[in-house]
């Protein structure tokens, strides 16, 4: 838009000149004593709005300006917007710092991993912006710097770098990957043109294919993780079923401790003793030692009890 308006007003420029040398015509054919109109002033005014269309340049938003004179670049940036040059001694060329793509379609890039399995990329693109205070110096030092700033070798040997510090299962993760790979890019670039030129915004990488051999041992690999799935699932089974026997056995071994505890505290003296003589033969011992480390006599206790029934049977009797 900004040439545009350049040739605008240098055509406008030509149309003035042109009318001041059609006026320079009618002049001339004047009869000596008819007034002559000012051409000159036209052909004044025609140079100056020309020079003028040739001597500026708008720069627009997102790009920048590199000034040369004479074919000798200005270490200085010229920022957007209006810009003035001296006509045919001076040119501005424009200078894009807006994000661009440099993609690798067609093109592959062999590599290995940490675990040195041959691995294929494929689809990359890399997204960068050239810093505008760095724009004359790149355009003072790098040739066809439009083309060549990110080229192919650089983005191989990145890409390279990054996918042999990665192990097979992360360098097919996008996520873990297109970090790294922008993380080298970003660092060769910094070693080549110096650090703050050039930023690279991201890194894509559409596809990473193994070779036939490694898809067979993924395939091996997976399935001897389901087989350990599977076995761990059944190995779960018997440990909860062993924990649940286990539990049964406790409560049981509990209730039976409960209710061993309710009967010892039931037990007294003349229960345990009827107890005894119910199961007395005739030849019991005449003392018993108890659990508190007593001995008393089993006689006396039998002489108790023979005059307690004898009284029941004198009581009977009477009546």
């Amino acid at each position: 838009m900004a040439v545009v308006l350049n040739y605008i007003i240098i055509a406008v420029g030509v149309l003035v000149m042109v009318g001041g040398g059609y006026l320079t015509y009618l002049n001339n054919k004047r009869e000596e004593g008819q007034r002559k109109k000012p051409a000159a002033v036209l052909w004044i005014l025609g140079i100056i709005v020309a020079a003028f269309g040739m001597s500026f340049t708008i720069i627009p938003t997102g790009y920048t300006g590199v000034l040369s004179t004479f074919g000798q670049i200005s270490d200085k940036t010229l920022p957007n917007g209006f810009n003035i040059r001296i006509p045919l001694a001076q040119q501005i060329s424009l200078v894009n710092n807006k994000q661009q793509d440099m993609v690798f379609d067609s093109d592959q890039i062999k590599s290995e991993t940490l675990e040195r399995n041959t691995v294929t990329f494929s689809g990359v693109t890399v997204t960068y912006q050239i810093n505008p205070e760095k724009s004359a110096w790149i355009a003072a030092n790098v040739s066809n710097y439009e083309d060549n700033l990110v080229n192919e070798s650089l983005v191989a040997s990145a890409i390279k770098t990054s996918s042999k510090t990665l192990s097979p299962v992360d360098v097919t993760n996008r996520s873990i990957l297109e970090p790294k790979a922008q993380e080298c890019v970003q660092d060769s670039l910094d070693q080549k043109y110096g650090e703050g030129t050039i930023k690279v915004n991201k890194v894509v990488i559409n596809n990473a294919q193994f070779d036939d051999e490694y898809d067979q041992k993924i395939a091996q690999k997976q399935q001897s993780q389901m087989a350990y799935e599977t076995q761990a699932i059944e190995n779960k089974k018997n440990i909860e079923k062993a924990e649940a026997d286990a539990k049964v056995k406790q409560t049981t071994a509990e209730a039976e401790a409960k209710a061993n505890r309710t009967l010892e505290n039931s037990l007294s003296k003349n229960v345990l003793t009827s107890k005894f003589l119910d199961k007395w033969n005739g030849e019991l011992p005449k003392a018993m030692g108890s659990d508190k480390g007593m001995i008393f006599d089993v006689s006396s206790l039998m002489g108790d009890t023979k005059t307690a029934s004898d009284a029941g049977t004198s009581s009977g009797e009477q009546k």
